[in-house]
């Protein structure tokens, strides 16, 4: 039996030529997805660059919660070891805010997942436009620190438009062409966090000397969402019809109660609740693909923040140089899942994740142990070929799973996963960093990739239901 029938919904479905009329639709609602995405994601990394300076300018008041939360930052990096330096303090009270934003998003990634279920993609996703809509207000007009923290609160409750844009392209009816959707996620995902962080920059370098360095990213922020929505209400199509819609709001909502635990959302409970519910076998498999998604996401996550440590520790990188390194990775992820990615054919996924998170163990190593900077780059070269391909090839797996009423809930759990992956990834992997040291950390860091590894063989071929 090939590969390509492992996963439950995706055995139902034909493998078949599609009709030109039906290529030319999905062709388009992968094109609309992308473009919406990748406005969105141009408007949130805008504040990337520009974070260390506005925790100075913040530092510099007296605002209560900041005190509050820099009392936190402070007993963690005394409490793990590390050096009391200005650079590393902007690194762990960003990683604070980042794992703030990641639980807010792990809390309603599924909420959100499970509205769309019944109430249909495009009103979800209007609806969290609107959200970052005014998040982006709030950002504008964050005359003290609290109002700033609110705005990053409305935006990680709000950013719910990635795991929307993944229930859109799980609801297309061919394997291959979900394929490609996930991969041109993929490609928005490598641009925008790539160019996004230059424009912000740009802006804030270029403000006049009377305003707040940051208000005009803030408000091109505002202008992306506001042009994201338009463009939404006037190009997206609904990929979710009525007949395919759960039969109430509670239906949907009442499973993602249980996402509040940890563990049923390992367990996958809320799509256990449906009649329509997958195989046991097929739950079976979903709940290891979860599991892979989760641990390497832990894996990769600590890497990515502590990278900023080892640069900055080792090779004396500035703000410059560490842009440089991220606009490399960005580019070289766009390059691959732009060309070799969105062309992995239904049934290679499996082994597509295998080899990459076997490069992933060399990558890691070569990082940790890099004494040059050419070594460096070889190991990030690995690095952002595995970046660029598990998560879209996760991603497609999972949404062969569930009936067309349950995509939305499938693809919020996983997405919550994510989330809850990346707020416990860089507090682990930054407290072995500084206890251990940069080699310990990521040569520990790359043998645990062995577990994901070995949760793949637990993958069990299913036959048609």
């Amino acid at each position: 039996m090939s590969e390509s029938e492992l996963v439950g919904n995706s055995a139902m479905e034909s493998p078949g030529e599609s009709s030109p009329k039906a290529d030319s639709g999905t062709s388009r609602v992968i094109l609309v997805v992308f473009l919406a995405l990748l406005i969105d994601l141009l408007g949130f990394t805008l504040i990337l660059p520009l974070l260390p300076s506005i925790l100075d300018d913040y530092g510099k008041t007296d605002d209560g919660v900041y005190q509050s939360l820099q009392s936190i930052v402070d007993w963690f990096g005394e409490t793990i070891g590390v050096p009391v330096e200005r650079k590393y303090n902007s690194v762990l009270f960003g990683g604070l805010i980042g794992s703030l934003f990641s639980l807010l998003q792990f809390l309603s990634s599924p909420l959100t997942g499970a509205a769309s279920d019944y109430f249909g993609r495009r009103p979800l996703m209007m609806i969290s436009t609107v959200g970052l809509m005014a998040s982006y207000a709030l950002w504008a007009v964050s005359w003290n620190f609290s109002v700033f923290l609110l705005s990053r609160v409305v935006g990680g409750i709000c950013k719910g438009n990635v795991s929307l844009c993944t229930a859109i392209i799980a609801d297309l009816p061919c394997p291959k062409v979900r394929n490609k959707g996930m991969a041109m996620i993929g490609v928005a995902f490598s641009l925008g966090f790539t160019v996004g962080p230059m424009i912000g920059a740009y802006f804030a370098m270029n403000t006049a000397k009377r305003e707040i360095f940051y208000l005009s990213p803030a408000l091109l922020g505002l202008m992306f969402s506001t042009a994201d929505l338009l463009f939404i209400f006037l190009m997206l199509p609904e990929t979710l019809h009525k007949e395919n819609r759960v039969p109430s709001v509670n239906s949907g909502l009442q499973e993602s109660v249980d996402l509040l635990s940890p563990m049923a959302l390992f367990q996958f409970s809320a799509v256990t609740r449906r009649k329509d519910s997958t195989s046991k076998e097929s739950l079976q498999n979903l709940k290891v693909l979860g599991l892979v998604y989760f641990f390497y996401l832990f894996l990769f996550s600590g890497l990515e923040y502590t990278l900023s440590f080892l640069t900055h520790q080792r090779f004396h990188f500035t703000s410059m140089q560490q842009g440089k390194m991220f606009f490399f990775i960005g580019i070289t992820m766009a390059v691959i899942q732009g060309g070799y990615t969105r062309r992995i054919k239904p049934g290679s996924q499996i082994k597509t994740v295998k080899r990459a998170i076997i490069l992933l163990i060399p990558a890691f190593v070569l990082v940790g142990l890099a004494w040059n900077v050419t070594m460096l780059y070889s190991g990030l070269l690995l690095y952002s070929f595995a970046a660029a391909t598990v998560v879209p090839c996760l991603s497609t797996l999972v949404s062969a799973y569930g009936s067309a009423s349950q995509k939305g809930t499938v693809m919020g759990i996983l997405r919550s996963l994510g989330a809850l992956a990346r707020a416990l990834g860089p507090i682990i992997a930054s407290t072995v960093y500084w206890w251990a040291g940069a080699e310990i950390c990521f040569i520990i860091s790359s043998a645990f990739f062995i577990v994901p590894l070995v949760l793949l063989r637990l993958i069990k071929q299913t036959k048609t239901e």
